[in-house]
């Protein structure tokens, strides 16, 4: 059977998360590690300077390897790669099912995805999912045709190029959603700012808002493939080369030499020389 890696970040209770391991113990084995507590907008932390704690969680019941940890998302997929797997390997990590959007800019912030990239640094074949419902009580029944019948392809054929697939499910009733869209990341982003209030002892805080501005063009952005009622699928990919500015870099890379540095192979006098720039 194959063996199934389940967290996310929005907590081991997150009514997304009981759907998505209802939906991967169809497939194979689970092992279940979630936060104790929402993690939402934690992107890649990770937990240094105080202990992680780790205990059984009966969530899912006493059928389920379950675990809740006092970490981040990472911290949930590292512990589980260190500790609880005992030395095997996931054949897929699945993560979500998120309250929310993660499509454009989010999954930079997103301790969902996160959470999806870390096992996938591990070469584990990994799938981030989210729903566009913020509601605590979001009916995530739309999402489950999609999220099997993922996890059977990939579990099937694995990933052609990679190991990370951003998944995102419009909030949309199921005879609306329009099928699969295999999209880029949309140039899109947060246009925030921070409302000024005071707590009951006169302390001045800051509250951060915004709105999500899209002034992507291209349809096949995951944005757009949203708004037009899709479920957008995104190969993501933990390398942030930009890789256009890379050629063109290379073409100028020897103006861009201090002249001097270059004459002394002898590292010992190179503090000396930078002190001429």
């Amino acid at each position: 059977m194959p063996l199934i890696l389940i967290t996310n970040d929005d907590g081991i209770t997150a009514g997304g998360l009981k759907t998505l391991v209802n939906s991967a113990r169809k497939f194979g084995d689970v092992l279940v590690i979630a936060p104790d507590s929402p993690q939402s907008a934690q992107g890649h932390a990770i937990t240094i300077e105080r202990p992680v704690f780790v205990r059984e969680s009966n969530a899912f019941g006493e059928e389920v390897e379950a675990y809740e940890c006092s970490g981040t998302p990472v911290d949930c997929v590292k512990i589980a790669k260190s500790v609880l797997l005992n030395g095997r390997t996931p054949d897929l990590c699945v993560s979500g099912i998120n309250h929310g959007s993660n499509a454009a800019i989010n999954i930079i912030y997103s301790g969902t995805l996160s959470a999806a990239m870390e096992a996938s640094l591990e070469g584990v074949p990994s799938i981030g999912f989210s729903f566009l419902d913020y509601r605590a009580d979001a009916d995530f029944g739309v999402c489950v045709p999609y999220v099997e019948k993922l996890i059977a392809h990939v579990l099937e054929n694995g990933m052609a190029e990679g190991n990370l697939y951003n998944v995102n499910i419009p909030n949309l009733p199921a005879d609306q959603i329009q099928g699969v869209k295999v999209c880029r990341q949309a140039e899109a982003r947060w246009v925030e700012e921070y409302v000024k209030g005071e707590d009951p002892r006169g302390r001045p805080y800051y509250w951060l808002t915004g709105k999500f501005v899209n002034n992507e063009t291209r349809e096949d952005a995951d944005a757009n493939a949203l708004i037009a009622g899709y479920v957008s699928l995104v190969p993501s990919h933990h390398d942030l080369t930009n890789h256009l500015a890379l050629t063109q870099l290379q073409t100028i890379e020897a103006d861009l030499q201090p002249t001097e540095i270059g004459k002394n192979t002898n590292p010992s006098t190179y503090p000396q020389q930078l002190k001429q720039f």
